[in-house]
């Protein structure tokens, strides 16, 4: 399946047990051909701890992701003639449309299509499982 990929954050939140500010580690990471987020929560006042995890990454904690470590790129190294495959992994990937997915093709094909990390790996990995040439790359 390939190397697991990931981007960590630590933010701060307030406890729902006792109102101290809590120390808290999120981690988006691409594992066994998927990508899920993980997060850890402990308070030092109170004691209280939870672990999560989902697939969905929150939008706020994204754009933190983001904004610590950067964006990564996805270049595609050798797209001739290879357009409807690319449309067809982002339709797949991203669960747009096909007018989406054109536009977004000519992103790809641009170099302008970024996100996390771990999100352009696993576009680049199912790329490449479609017989296209991808690489995932931080800017």
């Amino acid at each position: 399946m390939g190397q697991a990929v990931l981007e960590s954050i630590t933010y701060a939140a307030v406890c729902q047990d006792c109102g101290a500010r809590l120390e808290c580690c999120g981690v988006q990471a691409l594992v066994d051909g998927s990508l899920r987020w993980d997060v850890e929560v402990t308070c030092s006042a109170c004691g209280f701890a939870m672990a999560s995890c989902d697939d969905v990454l929150p939008s706020d904690l994204r754009d933190q992701l983001l904004s610590k470590h950067g964006t990564a790129g996805l270049r595609v190294t050798s797209p001739q003639g290879k357009n409807i495959a690319i449309m067809r992994v982002l339709r797949t990937e991203l669960g747009i449309g096909l007018t989406e997915a054109r536009t977004e093709l000519g992103r790809v094909l641009a170099g302008e299509f970024s996100g996390t990390l771990p999100e352009m790996e696993l576009l680049a990995r199912k790329l490449r499982a479609a017989g296209i040439s991808a690489v995932a790359a931080r800017r």
